[in-house]
């Protein structure tokens, strides 16, 4: 596919976009906070993928983060304010929906560059991604439950998609990070690769990607998350409704607390509500 000179990528604040001929990449920009997501980042996030998808200048899609890290998950500072003000919360929340189905309308394949690690929302990001790879010294993990709080935002509805239900309870629930290598090992992500060669190895399958029939790809993609759209229909708006209750929660409040003291938190009540 030829067209003319692409335009420099939109600027954004927490997000950086660069192009490498017909590739696209979307690098998580925070670097120094590793990449942990706060609403000015979730806000972009649900822009950002569609306005990749209506780029005319890019076939691939490469998301990747700064830094040491791909993502930390949730910004501890913003899931504080959230604690202390769960109607802000409720606000934000639909733009978790928003950025999930993004990534699941872009038809461009969306390959996940794992330089590090991927955490909570940033382990979400990634498995939305339609091939994975990561650095040998990444670990990926959905820690939700670590600060007392429900999977909601993606979680809960991907991790089965990729691994099998009983997989998705046994890391869901006890929100443990595994090495790339297990990940590998469990389809959780395709490829676990030394970090010298991750670059490589990301080239390479977005070239044999570029260098295919696009239209037949691109459709191929769309038909093969059919399924995944129905069943992320399916449980996301129960999941957010879920992470909202627990957001209310003195275990949640217990384990921001216990996140901002560097220590093990010290949970006692039911999560059923306000406490």
């Amino acid at each position: 596919m030829t067209d003319g000179a692409a335009a420099p990528p939109r600027r954004y604040d927490t997000l950086e976009l660069t192009r490498q001929g017909r590739r696209l990449t979307i690098t998580l920009n925070r670097p120094d906070t590793l990449n942990a997501v706060n609403l000015r980042m979730h806000e972009e996030l649900a822009e950002v993928f569609v306005e990749a998808a209506a780029d005319p200048h890019s076939d691939v899609v490469v998301l990747t983060g700064a830094g040491r890290a791909f993502s930390a998950g949730g910004d501890l500072d913003h899931i504080a304010k959230n604690a202390a003000n769960p109607d802000l919360f409720d606000e934000e929340v639909r733009l978790a929906k928003r950025i999930v189905f993004a990534m699941l309308d872009l038809d461009k394949p969306l390959i996940g560059r794992l330089n590090g690690h991927a955490v909570g929302l940033g382990a979400t990001l990634a498995l939305f991604c339609d091939v994975l790879f990561a650095a040998e010294h990444a670990k990926i993990g959905d820690s939700h439950v670590v600060v007392g709080l429900v999977a909601g935002d993606g979680g809960a509805a991907i991790w089965p998609q990729r691994v099998g239900l009983a997989r998705a309870k046994e890391y869901l629930l006890t929100g443990e990070l595994m090495p790339a290598a297990e990940a590998e090992r469990i389809g959780l992500i395709n490829h676990c690769v030394p970090a010298d060669e991750l670059d490589a190895a990301v080239d390479a399958f977005c070239d044999k990607l570029l260098a295919g029939a696009v239209g037949a790809i691109r459709r191929t993609k769309v038909l093969l998350n059919l399924e995944l759209k129905r069943v992320v229909n399916t449980v996301m708006d129960a999941g957010i409704a879920y992470e909202a209750l627990t957001v209310r929660s003195a275990d949640h409040r217990e384990g921001v607390r216990a996140l901002q003291e560097k220590r093990k938190p010290r949970f006692g009540s039911s999560g059923d509500g306000e406490s």
